[in-house]
């Protein structure tokens, strides 16, 4: 049964490929029921033979649902520029770019061919660059797409590889890629969706293939934006709650930092004036216990000189006369020195020498 389901004429409708099929995958508006190139006929059969397992690949970590593919990048682009890129549209968790590391043998036991590369380490163009939350993977989804990065204009797309239903890698003969002048483009994709069939549209061919039907005037603009899989509302509520439980800890930790390290701080600053403090008055009171022992020194010795002079004879009332007066003379000039001498400790102390 066939029967005529257009765009209307319009070559803006279009629609998405929701699981992959690799002979759709080779039509331009999704409705071939034959392969038309070896390679298609060589995805079909690694996909009906089940021999690809996107799950096996070692080297895929991180959460699908926050990872983007970012392909048709510079060979000049390395991780630190592309995370600069991508870290406009939230933190990046993870970032790998694919790269040549020698032998790439055919997964597909079906054939004897075989590519072998060199090991350059060189880019193979594309990368796997995982977000935080699944909000960032979306807005980095939306926004980066047909942007430049090293001068080159890149193609954004979600994980196909873990997130759609028969998924078959263009080394492969599947994906999404390809080139005009090899004859062997692939539709379906963001890229290059299918076109709105203006042909009929073979019901019970698709259907005995296993290939889902055009959505029936279902269309899309071309210049809408294809949603990705989305996980479930739960799941989705879930990551958030936790996000948010994470970002509200390490926001305490931050202010348990910040509040240590001011009081620690403070406390140094207390310290050091209170060390201050107790070595300024040792100081001063070393500086008062020596005056008070020159004082008492020499008190000393003006009493011991004093009573020599005092007992020694005299011939005359006159003489003894005089040196009474003198011995109170003398006595008035040593307190005077005593007091300016400790006027003067008094002074240098208070101007901090």
């Amino acid at each position: 049964m066939s029967r005529i389901v257009g765009g209307g004429g319009n070559v803006n409708s279009v629609f998405y490929a929701e699981s992959y099929h690799p002979i759709q995958a080779g039509s331009i508006d999704g409705t071939d029921v034959v392969p038309h190139d070896n390679a298609v006929y060589r995805a079909q059969l690694c996909s009906s033979a089940g021999l690809y397992e996107p799950s096996g690949d070692p080297k895929i970590i991180g959460d699908p649902y926050c990872t983007i593919f970012v392909g048709r990048l510079s060979h000049f682009t390395d991780d630190q520029s592309l995370r600069k890129a991508m870290s406009k549209y939230g933190h990046v968790k993870n970032l790998r770019i694919v790269r040549d590391i020698g032998k790439l043998l055919s997964t597909c036991l079906l054939f004897d061919s075989m590519r072998v590369g060199t090991i350059t380490g060189a880019s193979r163009g594309y990368a796997f660059v995982e977000f935080e939350t699944e909000r960032e993977m979306y807005r980095a989804y939306k926004d980066a797409h047909r942007s430049y990065v090293d001068d080159s204009e890149i193609l954004v797309d979600y994980n196909r590889q873990q997130l759609m239903p028969g998924w078959i890698p263009r080394r492969l003969g599947g994906g999404f890629g390809g080139k005009k002048e090899s004859g062997q483009l692939r539709f379906g994709g963001r890229d290059r969706p299918f076109r709105a069939p203006l042909r009929p549209i073979p019901y019970d061919e698709l259907k005995r293939l296993g290939i889902p039907p055009p959505p029936e005037g279902k269309y899309m603009s071309r210049f809408e934006v294809p949603s990705p899989p989305r996980r479930s509302r739960s799941s989705r509520d879930r990551e958030e709650r936790q996000h948010h439980k994470k970002s509200s800890i390490d926001d305490k930790e931050r202010s348990h930092r910040s509040r240590s390290k001011s009081e620690s701080e403070e406390g140094y600053k207390r310290s050091s004036v209170a060390s201050s403090k107790h070595h300024s008055g040792r100081k001063e009171e070393h500086y008062h216990d020596r005056s008070r022992q020159r004082d008492r020194d020499e008190e000393y010795h003006g009493r011991s000189t004093d009573i020599e002079e005092r007992w020694r004879p005299s011939d005359t009332g006159e003489e003894e006369e005089e040196e009474e007066g003198s011995y109170r003379r003398r006595k008035h000039e040593r307190r005077s020195e005593r007091h300016k001498r400790k006027r003067s400790i008094s002074q240098d102390y208070g101007s901090g020498r």
